[in-house]
């Protein structure tokens, strides 16, 4: 598939999980094997918020993600350090550097240990740009094994701009589409009571709008808090707009 008609698929995916199978196998084209992707809207100074509420797509195993996402050693990750001081691409030579000059912290050690240990030693990672002091999203290209970093910083040098587009592509459409974390899915009933609160409805308007009890409703609101972890109505309307669950159009 050419770069305009890859371009052009992106721009009309209907799904996350859509999007995310055939990039993977985009990337492989350039000996990318293993993606991780992550954005989140609730970063803070000190915190990149619940990560439950992260979007995390990622192709790697089980056995990679149970610790390295699981176990919480992507807080401590050089690279994920670096995208979020930094915009753009950034290649894992910088990780062989540190390692040569033993400038690691002992956190940063284990979680290249841990990497080196799962053959996640050679890549890049891009930064994407953020448009909120809140927000951040990244992707780290994990190469093939038995690929060096030398071999990856060859092909970025042919292909980066390439590669750079359609992950900024990607990531742009990903923020378009409905995503559903982890114990933060809403029944239809919930959906629909939050969309008529953030059309500016009462809960006495909603009730009769949706043919139920008072009651009904606000135990509809009420798990619809509960279901994305928080403490007012009006945050469940913004945490479920974030995640582009509310007034979703049919695919």
């Amino acid at each position: 598939m050419s770069l305009r008609a890859y371009l052009r698929f992106l721009a009309n995916c209907q799904s996350i999980e859509t999007l995310w199978d055939a990039h993977c196998q985009k990337m492989l084209e350039y000996g990318f094997d293993r993606l991780l992707y992550g954005f989140t809207r609730y970063r803070t100074p000190n915190s990149l918020g619940d990560p439950e509420d992260f979007v995390i797509l990622t192709n790697h195993s089980r056995t990679y993600t149970d610790v390295f996402l699981g176990e919480g050693l992507y807080f401590n990750a050089p690279m994920v350090h670096w995208a979020l001081e930094n915009e753009g691409a950034g290649s894992w030579g910088v990780l062989a550097e540190m390692d040569r000059t033993k400038t690691l912290s002992e956190p940063e050690r284990r979680v290249f240990d841990f990497n080196k240990s799962m053959g996640v030693v050679a890549g890049y990672s891009i930064s994407f740009k953020s448009v909120s002091a809140r927000s951040k999203g990244a992707i780290a290209l994990t190469a093939q094994i038995g690929m060096s970093q030398d071999e990856v910083d060859a092909v970025w040098a042919r292909h980066g701009d390439d590669i750079m587009l359609m992950n900024n592509i990607a990531h742009l459409k990903i923020l378009t589409l409905p995503y559903t974390a982890p114990n933060r899915s809403l029944t239809s009933r919930q959906r629909e009571a939050l969309e008529w609160v953030g059309d500016g409805k009462t809960t006495q308007d909603i009730a009769m709008l949706m043919g139920l009890t008072v009651a009904t409703v606000e135990k509809h609101l009420r798990l619809a808090r509960e279901a994305l972890s928080v403490e007012t109505t009006a945050q469940a309307v913004l945490k479920a707009a974030f995640s582009n669950q509310m007034f979703v159009l049919d695919a």
